[in-house]
């Protein structure tokens, strides 16, 4: 799996849960929703965005870039 696939995904995640949240314990939780989507918005300018470093440094994946140039040099 790559990095934009795994912060799609866990954005997508984060979403649904906060919607859950919201809904079966307090309203507030809708602030997360918030959090997740203005989070998304910015890194769509400005290409920073905090899940793909730690999914980069700490799960060890690789970007689509790094996975294509991979699957190029091994053939």
């Amino acid at each position: 799996m790559s990095v934009e696939k795994a912060v799609t995904a866990f954005a997508g995640f984060m979403v649904l849960l906060s919607v859950a949240l919201t809904y079966w314990l307090h309203p507030n939780f809708v602030w997360l929703t918030v959090f997740v989507g203005a989070n998304l918005f910015q890194q769509s300018f400005t290409g920073f965005c905090p899940a793909s470093i730690f999914l980069k440094r700490v799960v060890g994946l690789k970007t689509e870039r790094e996975l294509a140039n991979t699957k190029k040099t091994a053939n």
